[in-house]
């Protein structure tokens, strides 16, 4: 027997994960099983063995729907209590509460035997039916159920044995047998009043040899044998049957049609605005008449890994395009919205787009960020046509070098201003070579060169050069990023040495002097980044602080441990001395050296007078312009990650290219998809040490919002009214046939993307 436990180390284990188990035990062979589950659903079906075995289910505390759509050869023993949907569908199993049931216990079952040794809920037994090829469905409950029992009964055999309901005023409850139209109950006990359709009748032969061949079995699985003498006193039954229909009472109903042509409004209540044409619609309508019409809505949502993305990368239209064998072209996709897709994407970036993947409810994000370094040695064409504009950037970072590559491949003359003797910004000057490899970052750098885009170093930009710069070039752009350390006015905080300058040193091999103890203000990546500089230029122990919780990377805060570093959270500084950081509770915490890492604001003293500012940030219009032509890119504008300056690189150059043609720049946002439209039942579970590599990792995207041409909605449409049709231009589109779609949403609701909606018919008019 596989005894399997739901709760460990107070993690309790998904009903997924549970079934997904229980599947693959059964597959290897698995027939006995023990289950200490902690109300996990739909425990025990539907299931079966190849080698046609018996399985056992031994199950306690289990959730709702146990042995739901239960196969034959499938037995299944409750001990307690269960909750609604026992046997709900069961389609042959053999299931035993031993305790009180919820609602609807048996409920659309359609063969099998399901056991109540207690109690059960409202609705109990409503849908039963009965396919004459196979034996009735049987619902047995020792003692009483709750109001509507048996409601639509179609089918089947209910027993109900009224055991310690004698004080109740009907052992089927209230309204009990509404609807009923086939099937029989027998009952033990008093009922309250019955619809007039059914029949209650004493017992026949035939009835007490039924109930008396069964009752022992029943009485067994619900592990109550002692009751056999008081349950088998036949005289005290009753049965429910439904009154054929020829008994029944029945009204005459004119047709729809005659009630509208005699009974009806004489020329319709609305005659004075529109003819009533007395024409007749089924339920089932197509065309006009259809209550809903889906539309095939591809690309008009963003996906949440795009909309996410500062720099708005569609990555479900690049795994499309792997899936279709597009490589290439998948390569290039991303070098529309950014020329750093291996620097920044594939090595420094915290990837937002995979923190809010849709897999993350199924397994793990799609590789997206990895993806990038895919598309590092990819070469784009300069464009042919040349504008005959030309512009400058004032910044060489990542901010100021994405203007610049989408303003060159716009067809203009772009010139880039940098006042360091490198281009790259703070993916040169800052970010260590051990989290970036500096040789993928020269290569990057030099794709931008070859589009055509004029680097110059050492050029510093003053008030004066900036006026120069100003009539020089059609259009500016302004991204010299936020290179001042923030640092707080405490009492010796002119010792304090600011991490982005240290950073600085240590990347352009000036070796700068680091004592034996440290103390690093900040625990975000750049505190880490802080911290590994100081041990390889030295520093034998390392502290770092924050306020708060450590934002950097786990693996970065790991790196930094191993390195004998250590972490400290909440920490407030109070004062600076020479032997080290005094927090606000007085300790102190030694140091020879208090580097700081808590961000950084631009040096904006180029610019001339009267800008609108946010303290020490520009505020941009709409359009990120910040004067007539001048336009403002990443941190200029507020601090953030590298991946902002490549969003908002990437706008400035629109917004620029649009100016300069006199026209208003093209709204870029779009709507996410709503993640109700999304569907992940359709993906199998893929365990991390099962990962593909990102450039196959195609296969696990859902492409939320964009249609991954998987034909599900083609073959799942019961009227055959989707059809697939091959563009002239390339790529393809799903379409429904209005004369064949009778608005059933089916469409909608098995497109695991979100593309297909449906909408109420008068709304498309």
């Amino acid at each position: 027997m596989l005894r399997v436990s739901t709760v460990h180390d107070h993690e309790r284990m998904s009903t997924q994960d549970l079934l997904l188990s229980i599947e693959a035990a059964v597959e290897r062979g698995e027939t006995d099983f023990y289950i200490e589950a902690s109300g996990q659903h739909d425990i025990g079906g539907p299931l079966w063995n190849r080698d046609g075995k018996k399985l056992t289910f031994r199950v306690s505390n289990p959730g709702q729907r146990v042995g739901s759509m239960c196969l034959p050869d499938t037995e299944i023993v409750v001990e307690g209590p269960a909750p609604a949907d026992v046997g709900w569908l069961n389609a042959g199993g053999r299931i035993a509460v031993r305790g009180d049931a919820g609602d609807t216990a048996g409920h659309c079952a359609a063969a099998g035997k399901v056991y109540i040794g207690g109690r059960a809920g409202t609705r109990s037994g409503s849908l039963m039916k009965h396919d004459p090829l196979y034996e009735p469905p049987e619902l047995w409950v020792l003692k009483s159920v709750g109001s509507f029992s048996f409601e639509f009964m179609g089918g089947g055999k209910a027993v109900v044995c009224g055991h310690e309901s004698e004080a109740l005023p009907s052992v089927l409850g209230e309204r009990s047998c509404v609807g009923m139209v086939g099937g029989v109950v027998y009952f033990r006990g008093p009922v309250g009043s019955l619809p007039p359709d059914v029949r209650v009748s004493p017992l026949d032969e035939d009835d007490m040899a039924w109930l008396d061949a069964g009752l022992d079995d029943f009485l067994q699985a619900v592990d109550r044998p002692g009751l056999r003498e008081e349950l088998s006193v036949w005289k005290h039954w009753k049965k429910i049957t439904p009154l054929p229909f020829e008994e029944r009472e029945h009204e005459e109903v004119p047709s729809l049609a005659r009630f509208r042509a005699t009974e009806w409004v004489k020329d319709g209540i609305f005659s004075d605005v529109c003819p009533d044409d007395f024409v007749v619609n089924g339920l089932v309508a197509r065309g006009d008449y259809r209550l809903r019409v889906p539309l095939w809505e591809n690309a008009r949502f963003a996906a949440p890994c795009e909309f996410h993305c500062p720099a708005s990368i569609p990555s479900q239209r690049r795994f499309n395009l792997l899936r279709e064998g597009k490589v290439d072209e998948a390569y290039r996709l991303v070098l529309d919205y950014t020329p750093f897709p291996g620097s920044v994407c594939g090595s420094v970036c915290p990837n937002p787009c995979m923190e809010n993947c849709t897999r993350n409810e199924l397994d793990s994000p799609v590789q997206i960020g990895k993806l990038g370094s895919c598309s590092a040695d990819i070469r784009l064409e300069k464009p042919v046509q040349r504008s005959g504009k030309h512009l400058g950037v004032i910044g060489g970072g990542v901010g100021g070098l994405t203007a610049a590559w989408q303003l060159a491949r716009m067809g203009h003359e772009v010139t880039v201003y940098e006042a360091d003797a490198h281009m790259g910004g703070k993916l040169e000057q800052v970010i260590p070579r051990e989290r970036l490899n500096h040789d993928l970052l020269l290569k990057e750098l030099k794709r931008i060169e070859d589009m055509g885009v004029h680097f110059v170093t050492n050029h510093p930009v003053d008030a004066e050069r900036f006026a120069e710069l100003r009539k020089k070039h059609d259009a500016l752009i302004v991204a010299t990023g936020g290179h001042v350390p923030r640092i707080f006015p405490w009492p010796g905080h002119e010792r304090i040495v600011g991490g982005i300058d240290f950073l600085k040193a240590v990347n352009r091999g000036q070796k700068p002097e680091v004592p034996e103890s440290v103390v690093v203000i900040g625990c975000g990546n750049a505190g880490m980044d802080a911290a590994a500089g100081a041990f390889a230029m030295g520093a034998r122990e390392v502290t770092c602080i924050d306020v708060q919780r450590p934002a950097a990377f786990a693996h970065e805060i790991a790196h930094i441990e191993n390195l004998g570093g250590k972490l400290l959270w909440p920490v407030q500084t109070r004062e600076i001395t020479d032997n080290g950081l005094i927090t606000q509770d007085g300790t102190l915490i030694p140091a020879e050296m208090v580097i700081i890492t808590i961000g950084e604001s631009p040096d904006l003293s180029y610019l001339p007078e009267g800008l609108e500012k946010f303290r020490d940030w520009l505020v941009p219009k709409a359009d990120l312009s910040v004067m007539d032509g001048v336009f403002a890119v990443g941190d200029v504008i507020k601090p953030g990650l590298l991946v902002h300056a490549i969003g908002t690189g990437r706008q400035a150059a629109l917004a620029a290219d649009a100016w300069l043609r006199g026209e208003s720049p093209v709204p870029t946002d779009r709507e996410q998809v709503p993640s109700r439209r999304l569907h992940t039942a359709y993906f199998a579970k893929c365990h991390g040490r099962e990962l593909p590599q990102p450039r196959e990792d195609f296969e696990r995207c859902v492409s939320c919002g964009t249609c991954r041409d998987c034909k599900m909605c083609l073959m799942s449409c019961p009227e055959k009214a989707i059809d697939r049709n091959e563009l002239a231009e390339g790529g393809f589109e799903y379409v429904s046939d209005p004369a064949r779609c009778i608005g059933c949403g089916i469409c909608a609701g098995v497109c695991p993307c979100g593309i297909w909606s449906m909408k109420a018919n008068w709304a498309m008019a």
